[in-house]
Protein backbone atom coordinates (compact mmCIF):
# COMPACT_ATOMS: atom_id res chain seq x y z
CA UNK A 1 0.00 0.00 0.00
CA UNK A 2 2.70 2.40 0.76
CA UNK A 3 4.26 1.63 -2.76
CA UNK A 4 0.86 2.34 -4.31
CA UNK A 5 0.45 5.46 -2.20
CA UNK A 6 3.98 6.74 -3.34
CA UNK A 7 4.03 6.39 -6.85
CA UNK A 8 0.31 8.03 -7.10
CA UNK A 9 -1.85 5.04 -8.37
CA UNK A 10 -5.57 6.24 -9.41
CA UNK A 11 -6.79 2.89 -9.06
CA UNK A 12 -4.76 0.39 -6.47
CA UNK A 13 -5.42 -3.17 -5.70
CA UNK A 14 -5.38 -4.79 -2.46
CA UNK A 15 -3.21 -7.40 -1.07
CA UNK A 16 -4.93 -10.98 -2.02
CA UNK A 17 -4.49 -14.84 -1.89
CA UNK A 18 -4.91 -16.54 -5.27
CA UNK A 19 -5.55 -20.20 -5.41
CA UNK A 20 -5.30 -21.31 -9.14
CA UNK A 21 -9.24 -22.07 -9.94
CA UNK A 22 -8.65 -25.38 -10.77
CA UNK A 23 -7.31 -26.67 -7.78
CA UNK A 24 -9.98 -29.26 -5.68
CA UNK A 25 -8.73 -28.35 -2.16
CA UNK A 26 -12.24 -26.40 -1.05
CA UNK A 27 -10.27 -25.71 2.58
CA UNK A 28 -7.14 -23.60 1.22
CA UNK A 29 -9.77 -22.28 -1.65
CA UNK A 30 -11.44 -20.83 1.60
CA UNK A 31 -8.63 -20.24 3.49
CA UNK A 32 -7.47 -17.92 0.94
CA UNK A 33 -10.51 -16.36 0.40
CA UNK A 34 -11.28 -15.53 3.79
CA UNK A 35 -7.29 -14.22 3.95
CA UNK A 36 -8.03 -11.63 1.05
CA UNK A 37 -11.04 -10.15 3.39
CA UNK A 38 -8.95 -9.57 6.39
CA UNK A 39 -5.67 -8.05 4.35
CA UNK A 40 -8.75 -5.53 2.87
CA UNK A 41 -9.14 -4.62 6.35
CA UNK A 42 -5.08 -4.00 6.87
CA UNK A 43 -5.14 -2.50 3.63
CA UNK A 44 -7.64 0.05 3.93
CA UNK A 45 -6.06 1.18 7.70
CA UNK A 46 -2.25 1.51 5.62
CA UNK A 47 -3.86 3.82 2.63
CA UNK A 48 -2.83 7.43 2.77
CA UNK A 49 -5.04 9.20 0.31
CA UNK A 50 -8.30 7.63 -0.08
CA UNK A 51 -9.87 10.73 -0.84
CA UNK A 52 -7.70 10.90 -4.56
CA UNK A 53 -6.40 7.55 -4.60
CA UNK A 54 -9.21 4.26 -5.04
CA UNK A 55 -8.81 1.36 -3.38
CA UNK A 56 -10.88 -1.80 -4.57
CA UNK A 57 -11.24 -5.13 -3.27
CA UNK A 58 -10.67 -8.15 -4.89
CA UNK A 59 -13.34 -11.15 -4.72
CA UNK A 60 -11.74 -14.65 -4.47
CA UNK A 61 -13.19 -18.17 -3.78
CA UNK A 62 -11.89 -20.05 -7.13
CA UNK A 63 -14.63 -21.79 -8.82
CA UNK A 64 -17.20 -22.47 -5.73
CA UNK A 65 -20.29 -20.19 -6.30
CA UNK A 66 -21.13 -20.30 -2.14
CA UNK A 67 -17.28 -19.01 -1.50
CA UNK A 68 -17.92 -16.35 -3.71
CA UNK A 69 -21.27 -15.33 -2.45
CA UNK A 70 -19.56 -15.02 1.09
CA UNK A 71 -16.60 -13.39 -0.49
CA UNK A 72 -18.78 -10.72 -2.17
CA UNK A 73 -21.07 -10.57 0.61
CA UNK A 74 -17.89 -9.06 2.88
CA UNK A 75 -16.29 -6.97 0.62
CA UNK A 76 -19.43 -5.41 -0.48
CA UNK A 77 -19.71 -4.30 3.63
CA UNK A 78 -16.16 -2.83 3.06
CA UNK A 79 -17.67 0.04 0.62
CA UNK A 80 -14.69 0.32 -1.61
CA UNK A 81 -14.73 2.71 -4.60
CA UNK A 82 -14.85 -0.54 -7.00
CA UNK A 83 -14.60 -4.11 -6.77
CA UNK A 84 -12.69 -6.78 -8.68
CA UNK A 85 -13.59 -10.46 -9.26
CA UNK A 86 -9.74 -12.04 -9.11
CA UNK A 87 -8.55 -15.50 -9.91
CA UNK A 88 -9.62 -15.88 -13.30
CA UNK A 89 -8.19 -17.08 -16.19
CA UNK A 90 -6.31 -19.85 -14.08
CA UNK A 91 -7.02 -22.69 -16.90
CA UNK A 92 -10.88 -22.96 -16.24
CA UNK A 93 -13.37 -23.57 -18.61
CA UNK A 94 -15.14 -20.46 -20.47
CA UNK A 95 -18.94 -21.48 -19.01
CA UNK A 96 -17.06 -21.97 -15.28
CA UNK A 97 -15.51 -18.46 -15.72
CA UNK A 98 -19.27 -16.58 -17.01
CA UNK A 99 -21.03 -18.54 -14.23
CA UNK A 100 -18.44 -16.84 -11.50
CA UNK A 101 -18.68 -13.54 -13.23
CA UNK A 102 -22.48 -13.64 -13.65
CA UNK A 103 -22.92 -14.26 -9.54
CA UNK A 104 -20.45 -11.93 -8.32
CA UNK A 105 -22.13 -8.96 -10.43
CA UNK A 106 -25.27 -10.22 -9.58
CA UNK A 107 -24.40 -9.55 -5.62
CA UNK A 108 -22.21 -6.29 -6.07
CA UNK A 109 -23.55 -2.49 -6.01
CA UNK A 110 -24.74 -1.56 -9.40
CA UNK A 111 -23.25 2.09 -9.09
CA UNK A 112 -19.91 1.00 -8.74
CA UNK A 113 -17.14 -0.55 -11.26
CA UNK A 114 -16.81 -3.93 -11.54
CA UNK A 115 -13.48 -5.23 -12.68
CA UNK A 116 -12.81 -8.54 -14.14
CA UNK A 117 -9.01 -9.12 -13.54
CA UNK A 118 -6.86 -11.25 -16.32
CA UNK A 119 -9.34 -10.39 -18.93
CA UNK A 120 -8.34 -9.69 -22.48
CA UNK A 121 -9.71 -11.67 -25.85
CA UNK A 122 -12.44 -9.73 -27.18
CA UNK A 123 -15.03 -12.73 -27.13
CA UNK A 124 -14.18 -12.83 -23.59
CA UNK A 125 -14.76 -8.80 -22.79
CA UNK A 126 -18.12 -8.78 -24.59
CA UNK A 127 -19.70 -11.75 -22.88
CA UNK A 128 -18.33 -10.44 -19.26
CA UNK A 129 -19.90 -7.07 -20.00
CA UNK A 130 -23.31 -8.97 -21.03
CA UNK A 131 -22.93 -10.65 -17.84
CA UNK A 132 -22.85 -6.76 -16.02
CA UNK A 133 -18.54 -6.26 -15.48
CA UNK A 134 -17.60 -3.12 -16.79
CA UNK A 135 -13.69 -2.75 -16.62
CA UNK A 136 -10.78 -5.38 -17.90
CA UNK A 137 -7.09 -5.44 -17.87
CA UNK A 138 -4.77 -8.31 -19.65
CA UNK A 139 -1.03 -8.76 -21.29
CA UNK A 140 -2.43 -10.76 -24.02
CA UNK A 141 -2.85 -7.57 -26.27
CA UNK A 142 0.72 -6.84 -26.14
CA UNK A 143 2.39 -10.42 -25.84
CA UNK A 144 0.36 -11.36 -28.61
CA UNK A 145 1.63 -7.97 -30.77
CA UNK A 146 4.94 -10.00 -30.02
CA UNK A 147 4.63 -13.06 -32.27
CA UNK A 148 3.36 -10.58 -34.84
CA UNK A 149 0.11 -10.95 -34.41
CA UNK A 150 -2.38 -8.13 -34.79
CA UNK A 151 -5.91 -8.18 -32.98
CA UNK A 152 -8.94 -6.88 -35.65
CA UNK A 153 -12.69 -7.20 -35.86
CA UNK A 154 -12.01 -10.33 -38.43
CA UNK A 155 -10.12 -11.87 -35.77
CA UNK A 156 -6.46 -12.32 -35.07
CA UNK A 157 -4.04 -11.76 -38.23
CA UNK A 158 -0.91 -13.52 -38.45
CA UNK A 159 1.46 -10.84 -39.85
CA UNK A 160 4.70 -12.86 -40.28
CA UNK A 161 2.45 -15.30 -43.01
CA UNK A 162 4.01 -15.07 -45.86
CA UNK A 163 0.20 -14.11 -47.79
CA UNK A 164 0.76 -10.69 -46.09
CA UNK A 165 4.58 -10.02 -47.66
CA UNK A 166 2.55 -7.83 -50.67
CA UNK A 167 -0.57 -6.99 -49.04
CA UNK A 168 -0.39 -3.16 -48.83
CA UNK A 169 -3.28 -2.00 -46.82
CA UNK A 170 -3.35 -1.21 -43.53
CA UNK A 171 -3.11 -3.54 -40.23
CA UNK A 172 -7.21 -2.43 -40.10
CA UNK A 173 -9.06 -0.53 -42.49
CA UNK A 174 -10.69 2.20 -40.44
CA UNK A 175 -8.78 2.00 -37.00
CA UNK A 176 -7.57 5.44 -35.90
CA UNK A 177 -4.06 4.35 -34.37
CA UNK A 178 -1.05 5.36 -35.36
CA UNK A 179 0.10 2.81 -36.70
CA UNK A 180 -2.92 2.23 -39.37
CA UNK A 181 -3.41 6.21 -39.81
CA UNK A 182 -2.62 7.44 -43.18
CA UNK A 183 0.07 10.17 -43.16
CA UNK A 184 -2.18 12.75 -44.10
CA UNK A 185 -4.46 12.09 -41.18
CA UNK A 186 -0.96 12.41 -39.28
CA UNK A 187 -0.25 8.80 -38.53
CA UNK A 188 2.20 6.60 -39.65
CA UNK A 189 0.53 4.62 -42.82
CA UNK A 190 2.02 0.93 -41.70
CA UNK A 191 0.98 -1.29 -44.12
CA UNK A 192 0.57 -5.42 -43.58
CA UNK A 193 3.44 -6.13 -45.89
CA UNK A 194 5.81 -3.51 -43.70
CA UNK A 195 5.18 -5.21 -40.63
CA UNK A 196 5.50 -8.23 -42.13
CA UNK A 197 9.44 -7.12 -43.15
CA UNK A 198 9.53 -6.11 -39.73
CA UNK A 199 8.22 -8.75 -37.61
CA UNK A 200 10.83 -11.28 -37.80
CA UNK A 201 13.64 -8.93 -37.98
CA UNK A 202 12.94 -6.17 -35.62
CA UNK A 203 11.57 -5.17 -32.85
CA UNK A 204 9.77 -2.13 -34.29
CA UNK A 205 7.34 -4.32 -35.86
CA UNK A 206 6.23 -5.63 -32.19
CA UNK A 207 5.82 -1.49 -31.08
CA UNK A 208 3.85 -1.23 -34.08
CA UNK A 209 1.45 -3.87 -33.45
CA UNK A 210 1.26 -3.11 -29.71
CA UNK A 211 0.20 0.68 -30.57
CA UNK A 212 -2.72 -0.86 -33.00
CA UNK A 213 -3.62 -3.85 -30.83
CA UNK A 214 -4.33 -1.33 -27.56
CA UNK A 215 -6.05 1.30 -29.34
CA UNK A 216 -8.43 -1.62 -31.22
CA UNK A 217 -9.45 -2.93 -27.85
CA UNK A 218 -9.92 0.84 -26.58
CA UNK A 219 -12.00 1.70 -29.66
CA UNK A 220 -13.63 -1.74 -28.92
CA UNK A 221 -14.52 -0.51 -25.17
CA UNK A 222 -15.81 2.45 -26.54
CA UNK A 223 -18.08 0.99 -28.86
CA UNK A 224 -19.70 -1.41 -26.54
CA UNK A 225 -19.66 1.26 -24.21
CA UNK A 226 -22.17 3.50 -26.79
CA UNK A 227 -23.62 0.61 -27.95
CA UNK A 228 -24.90 0.50 -24.52
CA UNK A 229 -26.23 3.95 -23.89
CA UNK A 230 -28.25 3.39 -27.22
CA UNK A 231 -30.10 0.42 -26.27
CA UNK A 232 -28.42 -1.63 -29.08
CA UNK A 233 -26.15 -4.08 -27.24
CA UNK A 234 -28.06 -7.28 -28.10
CA UNK A 235 -27.42 -6.47 -31.77
CA UNK A 236 -24.12 -5.24 -31.24
CA UNK A 237 -23.15 -8.85 -29.62
CA UNK A 238 -24.39 -10.25 -32.61
CA UNK A 239 -23.06 -8.75 -34.86
CA UNK A 240 -19.55 -8.78 -33.67
CA UNK A 241 -19.63 -12.94 -33.06
CA UNK A 242 -20.76 -13.09 -36.53
CA UNK A 243 -17.60 -10.95 -37.87
CA UNK A 244 -15.18 -11.66 -35.64
CA UNK A 245 -15.69 -15.73 -35.76
CA UNK A 246 -17.35 -15.46 -39.50
CA UNK A 247 -17.47 -19.01 -40.83
CA UNK A 248 -16.92 -20.68 -37.29
CA UNK A 249 -19.82 -20.02 -35.46
CA UNK A 250 -19.99 -17.91 -32.14
CA UNK A 251 -17.95 -20.46 -29.35
CA UNK A 252 -20.52 -22.88 -27.23
CA UNK A 253 -19.15 -21.34 -23.78
CA UNK A 254 -20.64 -17.89 -25.64
CA UNK A 255 -23.87 -18.84 -26.88
CA UNK A 256 -24.63 -20.52 -23.53
CA UNK A 257 -23.71 -17.55 -21.13
CA UNK A 258 -25.59 -14.63 -23.43
CA UNK A 259 -29.02 -17.39 -23.82
CA UNK A 260 -28.54 -17.08 -19.97
CA UNK A 261 -29.02 -13.09 -19.89
CA UNK A 262 -31.71 -13.42 -22.64
CA UNK A 263 -29.50 -12.28 -25.55
CA UNK A 264 -29.49 -15.22 -28.63
CA UNK A 265 -26.56 -15.40 -31.01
Amino acid sequence: MALQNSIGSDIMMQLDDVIQTTSPDRARMQEAMERSVRWLDRCIVAHKYPEKQNLFCIIQGGLDLELRRQCCEEMVQRDTPGIAIGGLSGGEAKSDFCRVVDTCTGLLPEKKPRYVMGIGYPEDIVVAVALGADMFDCVWPTRTARFGNAITSRGVLNLKHSRYSQDFGPVEEGCICTCCRPKEDGGLGITRAFIYHLAAKETVGAHLLTMHNVQHLLSFMGRIRNAILEDRFPEFIKGFFAMYFEGKGAPEWAVGALKGVGIEI
